[in-house]
């Protein structure tokens, strides 16, 4: 990449971005000509939370057929108030049981295509708060206007919630500090793309059933280049969704994080491929031991298409 943004990143961010949300849902609705639409949380233990993004994707009225609340083996009340809010909870074990579950995030996402029918499949974290039905109208206008859009990423303004504090930007660490740089050189056609970890996006069914799933949070960076590798850079759009207020996590979470996305980066670059599991050295303090090591492991498995099933799915 030179100084200025490449020639067809360019053209393709100004033909392929979205912003703000030109759409309605009434809009939509009637754009919709027969097309269902499955939304799906992934959770796990986000009790304080996850009402309230029902609630709002409910709020997208009749353009919504069904929510699905995909439990990751929560222990708290979650699946208790998604239910509560009027979606259907699924839990890992309900769907494509003759499969023993794999860790990760990446797994909920794979086993909800499963779970669920709609032709179209809008993905929202269940931790957002502050959030309204603009996420699902935004993430599926250019999938219902635009016959050659497959995948749209949502993209918005994160700001760092502290203890103490809100900083108006920050909350994308990771994506900033890893994502990005991995794109920049081993995906440059996506470096335009402006939340490439965004857990707000929305694709047609065929094209997921034809992907693989990566097991961890490295799910959303491979959906994004196994996308463009499949159908093109022309079939990814992206729309601003404002400003959205996650959970943020603690600086081991998000090495861990860190850690599954250079992963599967480099498998999908063909630099380093496998499944094999790393071992990540991260360090604590306190407990009457000083400064000790901590190890954690980082499993790279993941899932084949759910397309190349010969069974349920």
């Amino acid at each position: 990449m030179s100084a200025v943004l490449r020639e067809d990143v360019a053209a393709w961010f100004a033909r392929r971005t979205w912003q703000p949300v030109p759409w309605t849902a009434d809009e939509l609705y009637a754009a919709k000509r027969g097309r269902t639409v499955s939304v799906v949380l992934p959770a796990l233990n986000e009790e304080e939370t996850v009402g309230g993004v029902v609630t709002a994707v409910r709020a997208a009225g009749p353009l919504v057929d069904e929510i699905v609340v995909m439990d990751g083996g929560c222990t708290d009340r979650t699946a208790e108030r998604a239910a509560a809010a009027g979606a259907k909870v699924v839990g890992l074990a309900e769907v494509l049981p003759e499969l023993e579950p794999l860790p990760g995030k990446g797994e909920v996402l794979w086993r909800s295509l499963a779970a669920t029918s709609g032709d179209l499949i809008v993905f929202v974290d269940a931790d957002l708060v502050e959030v309204g039905p603009e996420v699902v109208v935004g993430l599926l206008g250019p999938l219902l206007t635009e016959p050659d859009v497959q995948l749209v990423k949502g993209f918005y303004r994160r700001p760092l919630r502290l203890a103490t504090a809100e900083h108006p930007s920050g909350g994308g660490r990771v994506t900033e500090l890893m994502a990005r740089p991995l794109l920049a050189r081993f995906a440059p056609l996506l470096s335009g793309v402006v939340q490439p970890l965004g857990g707000e996006y929305a694709a047609r069914r065929d094209l997921l059933t034809r992907l693989p799933f990566a097991g961890g949070y490295g799910v959303e960076i491979a959906l994004l280049m196994d996308t463009l590798r499949t159908v093109g850079l022309d079939a990814i759009a992206q729309v601003d969704l404002g400003v959205r207020k996650h959970r943020n996590r603690d600086l081991t979470d998000l090495g861990v994080m860190a850690t599954e996305i250079l992963a599967v980066v480099l498998d999908r670059a063909g630099v380093d491929p496998g499944p094999q599991p790393v071992d990540l050295v991260q360090f604590a303090e306190g407990g009457g031991q000083g400064w000790h090591p901590v190890v954690r492991r980082v499993e790279r498995a993941g899932r084949d298409p759910l397309g190349t099933l010969s069974g349920p799915g």
